[in-house]
């Protein structure tokens, strides 16, 4: 899918236009490998913010005046915008939310308010984030579905032999990750997509770590549903999407009420407008929308294939430096991989090494990554965790793993 032939970027150029990786941090100039928890904002995003607020800023849809107009257009055709990008047939297959987070509890409240009963089962993998499993936990313990799970391999891939077994007619949706968060495992969305939708299963595709790293096309993978959040792709916090196929969007009532969302109201009843609106209550955030198209922008400047392309080979390489440290655990996919490494170090806990770390103007994470059960399977409280993306290079990885040697020296 991603043999893409491509174009030349001098990715170290695109660099000036992100200012903050001019900062210092305790001194030192800053290092940040912290992209996977969210990416840092190009000046086109931020003068995109700057220019709405500036010159189009007013309440969209419900108004007759200049500015309305004005920021209703821009609204509208950032909506298109990702739809475009994710390959969706029609705008209004595009919700706006926050993010990833809340476009899987608007899907697991929503629609699984409608469709899931007693003894349904609700199908997803070890891996997934807490945002893709607290949703579904709740809905279980509303409805009396049950949950299931592909198990994890030692490999950080999915054990796909068990798929069979689990992957039923009882199965009403299989929600997983493209990526993993912790582990950069890169799931065959297709194929399990396919396999769901043999059964009659929905399918919910986790694009949280994707969506801004690699082509997608939400209807050469057939899913369903597919979440994303703008500010792990270079746009503003607080504004992110769902997709999902028209004729189920349209299926699904209202989540939030509000003003917006609706036709008439009257003091006994109300009549709701058409998706993507009705599930739009209240004022949303056009300004985080207008940055979210711009990101699109850059990055389709730069190209997904050059992008996956160079974030894999950080990621290829960062492994290989890793490997050579003492006492040192790699955790995920030995070949191909997301833009990210987790590991842990014999030397110290993930906190004490990330701490470590910042006083280099090193910006690591490390935790559970809101991974908790992954990191049990795994048997490890948590692990550290590097993120790359575009804007970062091979030499501040060198001096990561100068820093890390470092370390090594001081906890032991």
């Amino acid at each position: 899918m991603h043999q893409i032939a491509t174009r030349a970027v001098d990715w170290h150029a695109i660099r000036e236009d992100f200012p903050i990786l001019r900062e210092r941090a305790h001194g030192h100039p800053l290092i940040y490998f912290d992209s996977a928890a969210t990416s840092q904002k190009p000046r086109a995003v931020i003068d995109a913010l700057r220019r709405y607020y500036e010159h189009e800023n007013a309440n969209v849809h419900r108004g007759l005046h200049e500015l309305s107009s004005r920021a209703t257009e821009a609204y509208e055709k950032a909506r298109q915008r990702v739809a475009t990008y994710l390959g969706a047939t029609d705008a209004e297959e595009i919700v706006f939310t926050r993010g990833t987070t809340e476009s899987i509890n608007l899907v697991a409240q929503a629609w699984g308010g409608k469709f899931i009963r007693a003894g349904d089962v609700i199908l997803l993998t070890e891996m997934e984030h807490h945002s893709n499993l607290v949703p579904w936990q709740l809905l279980a313990e509303r409805t009396g579905a049950r949950l299931r799970f592909v198990p994890v391999l030692d490999d950080g891939t999915l054990d796909l032999e068990q798929l069979a077994s689990l992957l039923t007619g009882e199965v009403k949706i299989f929600a997983f990750t493209h990526i993993s968060n912790s582990l950069g495992t890169i799931n065959p969305v297709s194929e399990l997509c396919q396999k769901a939708r043999a059964v009659g299963a929905l399918t919910l595709v986790d694009g949280a770590q994707s969506a801004g790293h690699l082509p997608i096309n939400v209807e050469e993978l057939g899913c369903d549903f597919l979440a994303f959040s703008g500010h792990k792709m270079c746009g503003p916090t607080g504004i992110g999407g769902l997709y999902a196929r028209a004729e189920i969007l349209d299926s699904i009532p209202p989540w939030h009420g509000g003003g917006e969302m609706i036709v008439s109201v009257t003091l006994e009843k109300s009549a709701f407008k058409k998706a993507p609106h009705r599930f739009e209550a209240g004022t949303p955030n056009i300004a985080g929308a207008v940055g979210l198209a711009a990101a699109i922008d850059y990055i389709e400047q730069l190209g997904r294939p050059a992008i996956f392309e160079h974030d894999s080979n950080l990621a290829n390489y960062a492994t290989q430096r890793l490997s050579e440290l003492p006492g040192m655990h790699i955790f995920g996919p030995t070949k191909q991989r997301g833009a990210l490494v987790g590991f842990v170090m014999d030397a110290a806990h993930p906190h004490d090494l990330t701490t470590f770390a910042d006083q280099y103007g090193l910006a690591l994470r490390g935790g559970h990554h809101c991974n908790q059960p992954l990191m049990r399977r795994f048997g490890v409280p948590g692990t550290t965790r590097a993120s790359f993306y575009f804007y970062n290079t091979t030499e501040e990885i060198d001096q990561m793993i100068e820093i890390l040697s470092a370390a090594v020296r001081f906890f032991s």
